[in-house]
């Protein structure tokens, strides 16, 4: 299984031993009002962590926990997935941080790092993302990465805002910067 540095992060997959620091962020409603709009219950971290250990073992890829290099601390987690966790569609990248390191740059850091992984390593020629239509600090960090708007769709029980770009795109720089 794959880890990923940045300048302040390393990007670990998912394991038991993340079980704490993931269901910090996790059971956090503002966190969450976005994503499920519930904050996870211990059990559903558990079982997340379950479901990602074995989308590792079967994709290669998955869902990483973000450890802030400077505390070692999990202040967050990011994926890339199969969008839907339908293995015919584009691939999805995501992510969510603890309230106390929002606008810092470190969303847009580790997007950098998993689509670049996305592209380079998995071999993906498409990259989506996929946001509540209200949830603007998410929908920047697509637009830094270099995706653009593509509609709202109908994704995880909800009306969302579709972000993608193409392995064209990233490779000439577009969302690199």
């Amino acid at each position: 299984m794959t880890i990923l540095t940045t300048q302040r992060l390393r990007l670990e997959p998912f394991n038991d031993s993340h079980l704490a620091g993931l269901n910090a962020v996790s059971r956090d409603p503002e966190v969450m009002r976005y994503i499920t709009g519930k904050p996870e219950t211990l059990e559903n971290t558990a079982a997340a962590i379950a479901r990602v250990k074995t989308r590792w073992a079967e994709w290669g890829f998955s869902w990483w926990s973000f450890i802030e290099l400077e505390t070692e601390q999990i202040i967050g987690s990011g994926c890339i997935q199969y969008l839907g966790g339908d293995t015919a569609n584009s691939l999805e990248i995501g992510w969510r941080l603890r309230q106390d390191k929002w606008r810092q740059g470190l969303a847009s850091e580790a997007a950098r790092r998993m689509a670049a992984f996305a592209f380079e390593t998995v071999g993906g020629d498409r990259l989506c993302a996929v946001c509540h239509q209200e949830n603007a600090s998410s929908a920047r960090v697509m637009q830094r990465l270099g995706m653009r708007f593509q509609g709202i769709e109908r994704w995880n029980e909800m009306d969302t805002a579709v972000y993608a770009m193409t392995r064209s795109e990233w490779e000439s720089g577009h969302g690199q910067a």
